[in-house]
């Protein structure tokens, strides 16, 4: 079983109870070809999250050029400007894409038969750390991009100086970058609020939809399960006091709240029905244990990006949980 634990052999108020080793997981050789097609991928994902966080905006070269459209000078600085924050724009986008092949690659292991969703987990726990880390990395990117509005009007001044100069023939050698097609695919990715989140529940949904002889609950009992393995390992010392990082509760707290987020956009009925699979009311106590400067950004997940919260289905007091 390398590095998963099943701590507990019965399952209490129906919820399976799992202590999976984050820190340590290592592929078996069953899953190795995945575990580094995935790898590949990953090992970006910090030079990702360093430049979106480094990204600074092009705000007053802009402003100065609209105050002065008659001004060559401005106009070209603030084009200078730009240019090189869409190509940075593009490489977060194109990553957007590898992303969503690689969690579907992770799914299509984790959900196939004859195994269940839970012996996966237990069978290939790297490939389940792997998939957490998809989700890590995606709440954290649309966390730091949900500061950064920037983003969006840059994106809008270059697509209107773009639109301007094709008018006036002018031949840019940027559109060889960013043609067309691929301004109109980032335009809809970043007018999301979470614009990754996005992309992995789509990636979700298509992988249900492309696999009709795959049980929709092979897709939604590994999101569960994962759910219910985060709570027992944030709310129980016993277990969380067995990883090396503090750092290590933020990430349960991040996978926990993307694969509800997952369960909820693929599950007809969603995650906060009563006969949802996920312990709803115990997760969110969960998050509103810790410090409310690690969870803000959760919660408002769990709030503005999930699809069923509003539903008459949804317990009153679950609603008032999330106020």
């Amino acid at each position: 079983m390398g590095n998963l634990l099943k701590v507990l052999t019965r399952e209490i108020e129906n919820y399976p109870h799992f202590f999976l080793d984050f820190e340590n997981a290592q592929p078996t050789e069953g899953e190795r070809e995945v575990w580094n097609q995935v790898n590949s991928v990953l090992q970006d994902s910090e030079s990702i999250l360093s430049g979106l966080q480094a990204y600074k905006g092009a705000g007053q070269e802009i402003r100065d050029a609209i105050q002065n459209p008659n001004d060559f000078m401005q106009q070209e600085r603030a084009w200078n400007s730009v240019c090189p924050l869409v190509i940075k724009l593009k490489k977060f986008y194109s990553f957007s894409l590898r992303l969503e092949e690689a969690l579907q690659s992770l799914l299509e292991c984790l959900t196939c038969p004859p195994f269940t969703p839970t012996q996966h987990l237990e069978r290939e726990q790297a490939l389940a750390k792997q998939f957490a880390e998809i989700l890590h990395f995606t709440l954290r990117f649309d966390e730091l991009k949900m500061r950064i509005p920037a983003i969006q009007n840059d994106f809008s001044y270059y697509r209107r100086t773009i639109s301007r100069n094709r008018i006036n023939n002018m031949n840019l050698d940027i559109e060889n970058e960013v043609n067309n097609e691929m301004a109109n695919r980032m335009s809809l990715f970043y007018a999301e609020a979470t614009p990754m989140l996005k992309t992995l529940s789509n990636a979700t949904t298509n992988f249900v939809t492309e696999n009709k002889s795959l049980p929709l609950e092979n897709t939604t009992d590994c999101l569960s399960t994962m759910a219910s393995v985060c709570k027992v390992m944030l709310e129980t010392p016993e277990y969380s006091s067995r990883f090396s990082s503090e750092d290590t509760l933020l990430f349960c707290m991040r996978v926990m709240v993307g694969v509800i987020i997952l369960y909820d956009h693929v599950h007809p009925n969603g995650a906060f029905n009563k006969s949802s699979k996920i312990d709803m009311k115990g997760c969110i106590k969960v998050l509103k244990d810790q410090p409310a400067d690690n969870v803000e950004g959760l919660l408002n997940a769990l709030k503005f990006t999930t699809k069923h919260l509003n539903d008459e289905s949804t317990p009153k007091n679950i609603r008032t949980m999330l106020q």
